[in-house]
């Protein structure tokens, strides 16, 4: 008897929704078992996220904000109600969601999933010499870190000669790069401002570039100097410059060089921290050991002092195991993790917890798994529930659908199409369902019978990266690549590094996200907007700033948003349409100018479909026809792209960059968020831009794209240290026979 049947013997408890009509929903109501795996799919921008994020979390997170205290809710994110009538019967939420783990330096795998604190412990408890208790061992402690490096275990260095020109002189603009304030140096009175900078002693240019900080007066007022690389190294080294904006950090990376700390080589921790140990290792050597070697010499300890200790830890590298995260280092930075690693380290925090009764919302989990590692996911997913939660899943996956107790299946397709469930029910059940995801679930893709001829090789020779072990291998010109293996067997190390380094002008659509706010739309983020806008402008001979909400032409009274926001002071700001625009984002006079009888809100209310048929300027309607090939033709030019969904957004980005010129494309898991109906229609995409005679070269773990392939690329044979070789190279038919290769059995 299945875990599902069995909770339907008991008194089920049901999460109920009433008329719920976020985005694309069509007064959805629905009943969803408490404790239970529910499973959400259909095609890519069917409904899913804004039933399941945007309406049943945003509620359960907006109300249990409310019971805070007023205070406290001011530095609290904040949830307006989601549209819907009645929303009922909600548990505390926690999110597990694809967005990347940030933090910066001084945030790594161990430190977010607590894995590294109980280390501290156990030095603490332990380790020889004793050198201080648990705090001592945090590199983002100043008792613990090295003095050097400040616990970043890397020594960013200014590349000082970028920061001025020795043939200049301070009034001739000698000084360069990002520097504060120019007017310090030649104000300071320290300097002849007109001599040449090569002419300057050695005092004077250490005082130029390493002055310390002093006070000095100009035409009255007080100023403050400090030397250009000291400023810099203030601004942008001590302070961690992986907190900053990624505009700022790719302009001033330029200026920097970087290396292991001399002091710590490394470590992050200072001599005293390191010079203690248990079993012959510091605490910095065990950091930088793989899970799967770390649980083992975690196991050897037997000191009675740390057997709890020790109990948990395992407990805690065993969840990161069988979760197929065996290949990571609990050094490993947080913000190096992919979207689908990040999810995964979540997951292993949250089992962790002694909470019951909760519900768990995941966004795609199987994203970045190799089908071998699915059960283990699905094993993880059903250990929640039995804990007696209530797990809500959006997933693509047929193996994660299968383990659902529930399934709701949105459609019957996407966008304005979309929004209505179509199946509820078991998963035999849906099967038999006459709806798009019902059809592709019984099928699969069958690998290809005819296979492109490669014109010639690009080579990659003797690749030693991360775990990459002296790889060599061919890539085909002309035809479609797929590298393919495990998580961590390298596969974004040989191309996303090794092969892009080689060859740079190569196009790459990597997992990224969009940036998504609601002034950005389909329109502005392809870049039609701009033809757009000047279309407008030719046509009527006015300025062309008079057709962007976020110019000229803006409401005055929402400032271009279409909303008003009102703040009702401790209580949550209540949102409305704008009364003096009616939402349409411009003022009146705007609407007034036509282009072929159509104003600029009309223009933006066009579906892409619609859009195509109206535009004849060759480089809109080139743009808009990759939207349609896409799959994106049900999209209105002026949605919000904070309100399109994860699988939207990925083809969003493919749409920007497919429109380049270029002859070598990598895409590295361009399937992410895709319904299996929206794969097929990617994948002939795809085979466009081959028969185009580009080469194009897929990061993947979807056997759909593997079976397509004209070459496949295996790593392995596991992550981490036990990967990073190749184990096949050809075709999908010859990959079958393949013994060596887990990928293999899959397809």
């Amino acid at each position: 008897m299945s875990r599902g049947i069995m909770a339907q013997d008991k008194k089920q408890e049901f999460i109920e929704i009433r008329g719920a009509r976020e985005n694309n929903l069509r007064n959805v109501t629905l009943r969803i078992p408490k404790r239970q795996i529910t499973v959400f799919t259909g095609v890519s921008g069917s409904g899913k996220s804004s039933l399941v994020f945007d309406t049943i979390a945003t509620e359960a997170q907006r109300q249990l904000y409310e019971n805070f205290s007023m205070m406290v809710r001011t530095f609290l994110p904040r949830y307006s109600q989601p549209d819907a009538d009645a929303i009922r019967n909600l548990g505390m939420a926690i999110v597990v969601d694809q967005k990347r783990l940030g933090g910066g330096s001084h945030s790594t795998m161990g430190t977010i999933t607590d894995t590294y604190t109980l280390l501290r412990q156990l030095f603490a408890l332990i380790g020889e010499p004793f050198v201080g208790y648990a705090n001592v061992f945090s590199f983002n402690e100043p008792i613990g870190m090295c003095p050097e490096c400040n616990g970043i275990g890397r020594k960013l260095q200014p590349i000082v000669g970028k920061f001025y020109d020795p043939a200049k002189s301070l009034n001739e603009g000698a000084l360069q790069g990002p520097i504060f304030d120019e007017s310090i140096y030649p104000t300071s009175g320290y300097f002849d401002n007109d001599k040449k900078l090569a002419d300057f002693t050695e005092e004077e240019m250490d005082l130029l570039l390493y002055g310390a900080e002093q006070k000095f007066e100009y035409d009255g007022m007080n100023r403050t100097y400090r030397g250009v690389i000291t400023n810099f190294t203030r601004a942008y080294i001590e302070r961690d410059l992986k907190t900053r904006s990624e505009k700022t950090q790719e302009k001033i990376r330029q200026y920097l060089t970087e290396g292991p700390c001399p002091a710590c080589k490394g470590a992050r921790l200072n001599k005293s921290v390191l010079s203690c140990r248990v079993n012959g290792r510091n605490i910095a050597e065990l950091s930088s050991m793989e899970v799967g070697e770390l649980i083992g010499v975690i196991k050897e300890i037997k000191d009675e002092r740390a057997k709890e200790v020790v109990a948990d830890l395992a407990r805690r590298l065993q969840n990161l195991i069988d979760i197929g995260l065996e290949y990571l280092t609990l050094n490993r930075e947080t913000d190096t993790l992919s979207g689908g690693e990040g999810q995964r380290v979540k997951l292993v925090k949250h089992l962790g917890s002694s909470l019951i009764d909760v519900m768990y919302i995941f966004d795609e989990p199987s994203v970045g798994l190799h089908p071998r590692d699915i059960h283990r996911l699905n094993e993880l997913l059903q250990r929640l529930r039995d804990m007696g939660n209530t797990v809500l899943v959006v997933e693509h996956d047929p193996d994660v659908i299968q383990v659902a107790d529930h399934i709701v299946d949105l459609g019957p397709h996407a966008g304005t199409q979309g929004g209505e469930i179509v199946y509820e029910g078991s998963y035999d059940g849906l099967l038999k369902a006459d709806t798009v995801t019902g059809k592709f679930m019984k099928e699969a893709m069958p690998i290809k019978q005819e296979f492109r001829q490669a014109k010639e090789q690009l080579q990659l020779k003797k690749v030693n990266l991360h775990n990459l072990k002296d790889v060599s291998v061919d890539i085909p010109v002309g035809v479609l690549t797929l590298v393919t293996g495990v998580a961590g067997s390298g596969k974004s190390s040989l191309i996303s590094e090794a092969f892009v380094a080689q060859f740079p002008d190569a196009i790459v659509v990597d997992q990224t996200a969009v940036s998504t706010n609601p002034r950005s739309n389909p329109a502005t983020y392809t870049g039609i907007m701009d033809d757009v806008r000047n279309a407008f402008a030719k046509a009527n001979k006015v300025n062309a700033g008079l057709f962007s909400f976020n110019s000229k032409g803006a409401c005055e009274n929402c400032n271009g948003l279409g909303v008003v926001y009102t703040d009702l002071s401790f209580f949550e700001r209540v949102k409305s349409p704008c009364e003096v625009c009616g939402g349409k984002r411009f003022k009146d006079e705007v609407l007034d100018y036509k282009l072929d009888g159509k104003s600029i809100v009309d223009v933006l209310e066009m579906t892409v479909r619609q859009a195509l048929a109206f535009f004849t300027i060759p480089e809109v309607t080139r743009i808009l026809q990759t939207m349609h090939d896409v799959g994106l033709d049900y999209l209105t030019l002026g949605q919000p792209l904070d309100t399109l969904s994860g699988g939207e957004c990925q083809r969003i980005k493919l749409v920007s960059e497919l429109h380049k010129a270029g002859s070598i494309y990598v895409l590295d898991e361009p399937t992410t968020g895709l319904h299996k109906a929206d794969t097929a229609q990617l994948l002939d995409v795809i085979n466009n831009l081959v028969d185009s005679g580009n080469t194009v070269i897929v990061i993947e773990h979807n056997m759909d794209v593997v079976r397509n392939a004209d070459w496949v690329i295996d790593l392995g044979p596991e992550g981490g240290s036990k990967g990073g070789q190749v184990l096949f190279a050809g075709t999908p038919a010859d990959l079958r026979q393949a013994r060596q290769s887990i990928t293999s059995q899959y397809v």
